[in-house]
């Protein structure tokens, strides 16, 4: 499903109601995604009813233990929730704007029942993405949820790009990528507050105590290196509801994958938040969810 607006133009995927495409006057905003995907890099895909990892697939809800499907077998992990790999129903389209709805019944490590409504608006100043969840079931249930694009400014490798990202505290993870603690930014060089070059840093770690302006909307950006004559970029923007945000530098095996573009996934709750509940929201029967993020070009 193409969508288009002013000088934007994106295509949407019923299959994991991805955003496959985001360009402005013909560049890319986001690595496009297609049939030609490195396995298991989720580009583009809507990320719930967990974002980010349920460590081990175990975790205990109300008293009850439960254990996920485990999908990263290599570190032994729930990933990533339910919703990216199933197709999503169109309940609405037209030419700037298309909604997905996915109805997540009760499963293995999961009995709950969840509604998803996924809704892409575009206009002339960018695309936004809202993301609505009801509980559709009769008992309480966990939920988180996070987008997962992988951001692109037009350099070759994300080594080459400014990362702007108001965020103080980086939440650290063992070889497993498991949370342990979180250290200041400044300590553990990965202060982006006022942009800083990615250059050969490689993450994969969730950052948290965000600033918001003064209408609660967090801003990061990524942009192209300063004197390329063009430090033009993308940058996205979320809500308070998402305290947490993936940042992802996209390292992979595969040569024409490694480094192409910046997974950047604000998360409404924290990695492994089933366990430490951090963030963590408990839909009551009827209740429901909302989040949002905006992708923009800028300047």
């Amino acid at each position: 499903m193409r969508l288009i607006a002013g000088d934007y133009t994106a295509d949407v995927d019923v299959l994991g109601a991805a955003l496959l495409s985001l360009t402005h006057r013909g560049q890319n905003l986001v690595v496009p995604s297609g049939a030609g995907d490195p396995p298991g890099a989720f580009r583009g895909v809507v990320v719930a009813p967990w974002p980010n990892r349920v460590v081990g697939g175990r975790y205990r809800f109300a008293g009850v233990e439960h254990q996920l499907p485990i999908n990263e077998p290599a570190r032994g992990h729930a990933l990533h929730g339910f919703a990216f790999d199933r197709r999503w129903a169109v309940a609405d389209e037209a030419a700037t704007g298309v909604v997905l709805r996915l109805d997540l019944v009760p499963q293995p490590g999961y009995p709950f029942a969840i509604q998803l409504q996924a809704a892409y608006t575009m206009t002339h100043t960018g695309l936004r993405i809202e993301l609505v969840a009801q509980n559709t079931g009769k008992e309480p249930a966990p939920y988180g949820c996070t987008i997962h694009p992988y951001l692109t400014c037009g350099t070759p490798l994300v080594d080459h790009a400014v990362l702007h990202l108001p965020a103080d505290t980086r939440v650290e993870v063992d070889d497993r990528l498991a949370p342990t603690g979180t250290q200041p930014v400044e300590t553990v060089d990965c202060d982006f507050r006022a942009g800083a070059a990615i250059g050969a840093r490689r993450i994969d770690h969730a950052f948290t105590d965000l600033t918001a302006d003064a209408d609660g909307v967090v801003t990061a950006q990524l942009r192209g290196p300063e004197g390329s004559g063009s430090p033009g970029g993308v940058q996205m923007t979320w809500g308070q509801w998402a305290g947490w945000v993936q940042v992802h530098t996209a390292d992979r095996p595969e040569p024409d994958g490694d480094r192409v573009g910046l997974a950047l996934e604000p998360m409404s709750c924290a990695p492994d938040a089933f366990n430490s509940g951090a963030g963590l929201a408990v839909l009551g029967p009827g209740d429901v969810h909302s989040a949002w993020w905006g992708l923009a070009a800028v300047g």
